[in-house]
């Protein structure tokens, strides 16, 4: 079965192509849950009028859905809680010179 772990692992590979650095470090994945083999992740965007989160969906299913013993993956595009630059890593905020 696969972890949640591994899950935030693969998550590092969604990159947000106008930063240039990945949604987890970006602070803009907000939950991840394992129910059977079924992986439900929760995830916004740094603003609503954002038009990048199907596609972003369709990168989660596909790192996600690679990994051993998952069955489905489930993006959810919420925005509440808003989204701010205080949710980003200390990686993301020196490479962003924040």
């Amino acid at each position: 079965m696969v972890t949640e772990e591994e899950i935030w692992s693969a998550l590092h590979a969604v990159i947000d192509p106008e930063l240039e650095l990945d949604f987890v470090d970006l602070g803009l994945v907000y939950n991840v849950r394992i129910e059977d083999a079924d992986v439900h992740i929760e995830f916004t965007l740094t603003t609503p009028a954002c038009g990048i989160g199907p596609m972003v969906a369709d990168e989660m299913d596909e790192v996600v859905g690679s990994l051993e013993g998952v069955r489905s993956v489930f993006p959810r595009l919420i925005f509440e809680p808003r989204w701010t630059p205080d949710k980003m890593s200390e990686d993301a905020r020196f490479a962003l010179g924040l």
